[in-house]
C-alpha cells in the first residue's frame, strides 16, 4: 500500500476494486441465466477468480486491496491496519458491489425483461429467484442453515488463512506479482468445490451489496421475509471464518 494514498483516495481504490470483481462475476453469471451463455461451475469459478486478481492488481498499489469487509476486519485485528479506516473500507466496498450490480444489471435490462417476460415471471414470487439468483448466493435445498453455515465458515476460514500467508513479510514464501493471481486460483478452486453448496460468498459486500438491488427488483417485501435468515448467513458465516483463521495464526 502507498504510504502517500490519502483515505479519500484508498475508499476510491476499495469501490472501484470491488466494483470490478462484482462486475465481472454477476456479469457472467448474467450471461449464463438471461444470455444463454455456456458455462460450467468450473468456468464460473475461474472467471470469478480472475476478476478478483484484476482487482487486487488495479488497486494493491493504493489502498492494499482488501475488496471485503472479512479482509479488513481481519487485517485490523491480526495485522495491524489502522482501526480508523476500518468502517470507512467496509462502506466503500459494500457501495462498489451495488454499483457494479446496478451497472451489470443495465447493460442486461432487455435481456432480463425478456427472459421473465418469455418465462412468464411474476416479481416477488419463487420463481424470480432463479434470476435474483444472479446477484447474490443461495445455500443448496438439498442442505440445511447449518450445513451452510459450515461451508461459508470453512471456506472463508480457508481464504483468510491464505491471504495472510501471502502477504506475511515474516513467512519466507516467494509471492511478489504472483500473489494476486494464487489468490484468484485459490477462489477459483473454492468456487468450483463448494460453489454448488451455497455460492462462495466468502464476502458479505459481494452478497450484501448487490442483494440490496436483488430484493429492489425481484423479491420485494415478501421475498425479503422468507429469506432472511439465509440473508444473514454470508456476515455471520464469514465473521465465524476469520475468527477461526485467527486462532491457527
Amino acid at each position: 500500500m502507498s504510504q502517500t494514498s490519502t483515505l479519500k483516495g484508498q475508499c476510491i481504490a476499495e469501490f472501484l476494486g470491488t466494483g470490478l470483481l462484482i462486475f465481472f462475476g454477476v456479469g457472467c453469471v448474467a450471461a449464463l441465466k438471461v444470455a444463454g451463455a455456456s458455462f460450467g461451475q468450473w468456468e464460473i469459478s475461474i472467471i470469478w477468480g480472475l476478476g478478483v486478481a484484476m482487482a487486487i492488481y488495479l488497486t494493491a498499489g493504493v489502498s492494499g486491496a482488501h475488496l471485503n469487509p472479512a479482509v479488513t476486519i481481519a487485517l485490523w485485528l491480526f495485522a495491524c491496519f489502522d482501526g480508523r479506516k476500518v468502517v470507512p473500507f467496509i462502506l466503500s466496498q459494500f457501495a462498489g458491489a451495488f454499483c457494479a450490480a446496478a451497472l451489470v444489471y443495465g447493460l442486461y435490462y432487455n435481456l432480463f425483461i425478456d427472459f421473465e417476460q418469455t418465462h412468464h415471471m411474476v416479481r416477488g414470487s419463487v420463481e424470480s429467484l432463479d434470476l435474483a439468483g444472479i446477484f447474490s448466493t443461495y445455500p443448496n435445498p438439498h442442505i440445511n442453515f447449518v450445513q451452510a453455515f459450515a461451508v461459508e465458515m470453512v471456506i472463508t476460514a480457508i481464504l483468510m488463512g491464505v491471504i495472510l500467508a501471502l502477504t506475511d513479510d515474516g513467512n519466507g514464501i516467494p509471492r511478489g506479482p504472483l500473489a494476486p493471481l494464487l489468490i484468484g486460483l485459490l477462489i477459483a478452486v473454492i468456487g468450483a468445490s463448494m460453489g454448488p453448496l451455497t455460492g462462495f460468498a466468502m464476502n458479505p459486500a459481494r452478497d450484501i451489496g448487490p442483494k440490496s438491488l436483488r430484493l429492489y427488483r425481484w423479491l420485494g417485501r415478501r421475498g425479503l421475509h422468507r429469506r432472511q435468515r439465509h440473508s444473514l448467513l454470508p456476515g455471520t458465516a464469514v465473521c465465524a471464518g476469520c475468527r477461526g483463521c485467527a486462532g491457527c495464526v
